[in-house]
């Protein structure tokens, strides 16, 4: 099932590349749950105008998250790094008159690792329009059984994957 998604969203961005509409870019990002210290990723959304003011795509990326070192008596642990795929619907819509927006991107996660498990994936924005872009802030939640481990010893119990993320968007015409 994993791959049947990832392969969709492939065949979706690789049809859609030439056409306007298409998004590309980055954020970072500081995850809310003790799970890692530091987050990055890549961005790629592509959006139609359903409406004035209200685009919808589909939208897909990767977020690599920092794994954390944990302290314990007679020693640490330094948990694997661990990312996800997600596979999402995207919507957004700009207000008239004003550069800002909000957006709202729905779906699954896909773990790239693993010890880690994927989940529902939501990013809720709030955007800043420009010329050749959007600058946004937003929050990463991915809902699910994210357990990990390190030599069969559990490091984090079941939790969601959250984090505060600031990221800009290339429009790619």
């Amino acid at each position: 099932m994993k791959k049947l998604f990832l392969a969709a969203a492939i065949a979706v961005f690789g049809l859609s590349q030439a056409q306007e509409g298409f998004k590309l870019g980055a954020h970072i990002g500081a995850p809310t749950t003790g799970n890692s210290p530091f987050t990055l990723g890549l961005d790629a959304a592509y959006r139609w105008n359903i409406a004035k003011g209200f685009d919808l795509g589909v939208a897909t990326g990767y977020s690599h998250y920092i794994g954390k070192s944990y302290d314990y008596p007679g020693g640490s642990i330094k948990a694997d790094d661990f990312g996800f795929i997600p596979v999402a619907v995207s919507g957004k819509y700009s207000f008239s008159g004003a550069p800002i927006g909000v957006g709202l991107d729905l779906g699954y996660a896909i773990s790239t690792a693993d010890n880690v498990n994927g989940g529902f994936y939501a990013v809720p924005k709030f955007m800043y329009n420009m010329p050749t872009g959007e600058l946004y802030i937003g929050y990463q939640s991915i809902a699910g059984d994210n357990r990990r481990y390190y030599d069969d010893r559990p490091v984090v119990g079941k939790e969601s994957v959250g984090a505060v993320i600031v990221g800009y968007n290339f429009y790619l015409k």
